[in-house]
Parts: C-alpha cells; sequence; structure tokens
C-alpha cells in the first residue's frame, strides 16, 4: 500500500507553551485547507506540552520529542521529518488564522517561481488583540533590498519549498551565525531564490515573554551587524571583509562600537547605491518607489554617521550644549 504524502507539513516547535499550546493546534486543524501534516516537536518541555499534544486524536497529527536542543536544531529536525513540497511554520504561541493554508498553497502553485511566501500578523498581547500589525514589505525590489539589512518575513508566517531549504543545508548550526537564525537562513536563500509577502494578514504574532523564539540572549547585535555586512558585501560585489560594508551594517544597527575606523562615508554610500542597483533587477515598474526608499535610508545612515561622530568626540565635549543639542536633532530625524 502506497504512503499518503500531504502537500503541506506544518512544523511546529514547542517548548513550555501550554498556555497557548491548544490556540496554536486548534488554528491548523481548523483549516479549510486539509492536505497537511502536523509535525509538533516537543523540545524538552518541563510543563504540560507534551500531555496537550499527546491528546490529540486527528491522524494528521505526528508528535514527536527529544531533550532541550534549542530552536535552531528542533526547527531543522522538523524540516528533516517533514514530507509534504511545501513547509509551514508556526511558533507554538502564534495563531494561524482560518484560510491561511489555502491562500499560500494557491499562490505557491500559482507561481512556481517563488521559493518561499510570507504574510502580514495581527499582534496579539497574551490572549487580547492588540490594534497592532506586523506588515513587511510586498514588492519584491523593496523585499530584497531591506532584507539586506534586516528581516522582513514573520516566522510563523511563512510557507516555502521544502527542497529549497535542503538545498541550503538548513538552519546554520555555527553558534557564530545566531541569533538571528531566521534571519541566516533568508539571507542565503534569498540570493538564488524568489522570497515574497502577501498583503493578507494570516497569522496571530503573539507579544508574550518566555516564547520559544525569545528564549535566551537576544539576538547578538555583533552577529546582525556580521549578517548585514554579508549581504551587503554580496549585492554589492566585494569582499565579505570590506570594512565600507561592516561600516554600513554598524551604522543601521546603531552599533557604532563595531564600526570600522578604516571606512569611509564615501565608500558606504557607494555601496549602498549597488546594493539597490542590484535589488531593482525584477520589477522596473517600482523605480520610483526604490527611490524612495534609498533617499530614506541614505538619510538615516549619513545622520547615523554623523550621530557615529558626535560620539567620538571627548567626554567635555559630548556635554556641550551644541552637541547635546546636535544629537537629540539627529536621533529625532532617524
Amino acid at each position: 500500500m502506497l504512503e499518503v504524502v500531504p502537500l503541506v507539513s506544518v512544523v511546529l516547535p514547542v517548548y513550555n507553551g501550554q498556555q497557548y499550546l491548544r490556540d496554536a493546534i486548534d488554528g491548523v486543524l481548523s483549516q479549510s485547507f486539509t492536505d497537511f501534516e502536523l509535525i509538533i516537536i516537543n523540545d524538552g518541555s518541563t510543563d504540560a506540552s507534551g500531555e496537550i499534544a499527546s491528546a490529540y486524536s486527528d491522524h494528521r497529527i505526528r508528535y514527536f520529542e527529544h531533550i532541550n536542543q534549542g530552536t535552531v536544531a528542533t526547527r531543522n529536525r522538523g524540516i528533516q521529518l517533514a514530507r509534504g513540497k511545501y513547509v509551514a511554520y508556526l511558533d507554538h504561541d502564534d495563531l494561524c488564522f482560518a484560510g491561511r493554508l489555502k491562500r499560500q498553497v494557491d499562490f505557491l502553485n500559482s507561481n512556481p517561481d517563488v521559493s518561499l511566501v510570507g504574510a502580514a500578523a495581527e499582534i496579539w498581547v497574551g490572549s487580547k488583540r492588540s490594534d497592532r500589525y506586523l506588515r513587511h514589505p510586498v514588492d519584491i525590489d523593496i523585499i530584497n533590498f531591506e532584507a539586506l539589512f534586516d528581516n522582513r518575513f514573520v516566522t510563523s508566517s511563512v510557507m516555502f519549498h521544502r527542497s529549497v531549504v535542503n538545498k541550503l543545508g538548513g538552519y546554520s548550526t555555527d553558534k557564530s551565525r545566531q541569533p538571528p537564525e531566521d534571519y541566516e537562513l533568508w539571507s542565503r536563500m534569498i540570493r538564488d531564490h524568489k522570497m515574497v509577502n502577501l498583503p493578507d494578514v494570516l497569522t496571530g504574532y503573539r507579544e508574550v515573554p518566555g516564547s520559544m523564539s525569545r528564549q535566551g540572549v537576544s539576538p547578538f547585535q555583533s552577529t546582525l551587524v556580521k549578517l548585514t555586512a554579508e549581504n551587503i558585501a554580496w549585492a554589492s560585489g566585494v569582499s565579505s571583509q570590506e570594512p565600507d560594508a561592516t561600516g554600513l551594517a554598524a551604522l543601521y544597527h546603531g552599533a557604532y562600537k563595531h564600526f570600522p575606523v578604516n571606512a569611509t562615508r564615501q565608500g558606504m554610500l557607494s555601496l549602498l547605491e549597488k546594493a539597490a542597483r542590484k535589488s531593482m533587477a525584477n520589477t522596473p515598474e517600482s523605480a520610483d518607489a526604490m527611490a524612495a526608499l534609498l533617499a530614506r535610508y541614505r538619510l538615516k545612515l549619513q545622520l547615523r554617521y554623523l550621530d557615529y561622530r558626535l560620539c567620538g568626540l571627548p567626554a567635555l565635549a559630548m556635554r556641550s550644549p551644541i552637541a547635546v543639542a546636535a544629537r537629540k536633532l539627529l536621533r529625532k530625524a532617524q
């Protein structure tokens, strides 16, 4: 008898998520699209998460557990266990809204050149809706440019081709490249694959302390700078060791302690222009929007550069009325 392979594998890692886990599972099981498997991986929870997940009798659920290994290892295991053509993510404290799977499956089926599709998310605070949303760009040129500098996808909203992530080797297990593990993977993927966002609000992103994606140390600023510098270098065709690439990344993230002393203002602006031109290769009709975006980035980075220079003044000069007023104006402008 041939095994029936689902089209979609929903990967749901959980670590001490008993408070909201049922909401996450129920949201998936209530989808109008039914050709999926739900892979729940218990990452060594010490609460009732395992009992909650095991209590479901739905045949589409595949439950696994292991000793605590963290987000990267758990998501990589989920990808390895997945059988579907497409993989969808959902964190244990987030919500999967009605119609999400169908909307994204239909989109990927209709756009075979797209490797990953994300969506907008409604922000929840605990059990209550807020009036805030996570809305990332939907224009592919804007995505390609902004993704050089930061993550532009809500993790619990993405659906991607399993084969693509497998070829990339999944999440990096190199501790110096995580966190942010999602941004590291997306940075590698977007260089050779089309990644887009839908404007639809398909997931709920819950702001709670202690969620799996926010356990431990916050994303290291130094790692963000390193990944951003690599992206800028790739897009502008220079070495990843180029000081101007690191300088540009450090200014964007306000990480002045990582700013190389030999980075130059003109060199950084040149790389910014080259990166923007690389990103504009897809849709010429977005040229006006890209020009406006580039102008905003140029202004932000020049203001940060001035702020960095002011920070380098002697302590006495930094306390002068002129320096204090200048820094207030710069930060307000950013």
